[in-house]
Parts: C-alpha cells; structure tokens; sequence
C-alpha cells in the first residue's frame, strides 16, 4: 500500500472521488483501518478510491466510508451535486448563555445583510459579496444547528415519561 500522498493540497471544495480518498486517507486509523472496518481487503479499497482511477465502487462502500469517518467534506461532496449543503453540527449546551450569545448573532447578522442592501440596490452581486454572504449565512445556520444538537443531547438525557 502506497503511503505516498495521491491528493495534496487538494483544497477545501472536492469531488465524491477526491472526498472519499481524502476521508479513507485521513482518518485516524487509515485506509487500511476503515477496510477492516468495512470488512474487506484493504488494497481493494486503496484503488477503489484512488483519486486518479474510474474503477466503480459500491454505494454501500461510500456508505460505510461515510459512516465510519464522518468525514465533513464527504458529505458536503456528495450533496453539492444536488446544490444542496451540508451542516454536521457541532452540539453546544442549549444554556441561556449560549441563547442570548445567538440573539446577539442574529443582530449582527442582521446588521450584516442590511449593510448588503446598497450592494443588491444595483442589482450586481460581486463575487466577493456573495462570498461574504454565503460565509455569514454558515456561521448563522452552524450556529443555530449546535444548539438545537446541544438542546437534543439534553432533552435525550433526562426522563420524559
């Protein structure tokens, strides 16, 4: 098995191929770990994910990758065909704190769009106005999914019977 790195620098934005690679090859145990995991033969999967092949692979396969690595950029890879995202959140505890943390986000971020009204009053959206937009608009849905995860993992500890 080649230790040699087949994606480096690969950057954030990836192909399924890529992600899978990447998600097998990064993972605390290996390629070799998440075979075993899987159940099958380690060198198998070392070319089934080899970024610069086009053998098929099974879509059990890229769900027990998937499963077994919880790799976020797997996921974003394999839901950006679909012009979907992804958010894998983050639980945070659901405290008032953390409440009143997002209540002062969700100012900001308002304050952020209203600053954005003079960009849209032309009706010429820059690159990196959208940029800045699409990154604000992740910060708010990341954070707004931590806690509801956070308010999940709490509501799951104690006994509603």
């Amino acid at each position: 098995m080649s230790r040699k790195d087949l994606l480096p620098d690969a950057g954030p934005v990836l192909s399924i191929r890529a992600a899978l690679y990447r998600a097998c090859r990064d993972d605390r145990a290996g390629i070799t770990g998440v075979a075993l995991s899987m159940g099958i033969d380690p060198d198998a999967l070392q070319k089934v994910v080899n970024p610069k092949d086009r053998r098929p692979i099974a879509p059990e396969w890229i769900e027990d990758i998937l499963s077994h690595t919880q790799d976020p950029r797997l996921v974003a890879a394999l839901v950006r065909p679909a012009g979907a995202l992804a958010f894998v959140p983050q639980p945070v505890p659901a405290t008032r704190e953390a409440l009143r943390a997002l209540a002062d986000l969700l100012r900001e971020e308002g304050e952020f769009v209203e600053s954005l009204t003079e960009g849209a009053a032309d009706s010429r959206w820059e690159p990196h106005e959208v940029e800045r937009l699409r990154y604000h608009a992740n910060q708010l849905v990341g954070r707004i999914l931590g806690i509801v995860a956070g308010a999940e993992q709490a509501m799951e500890g104690c006994d509603h019977a």
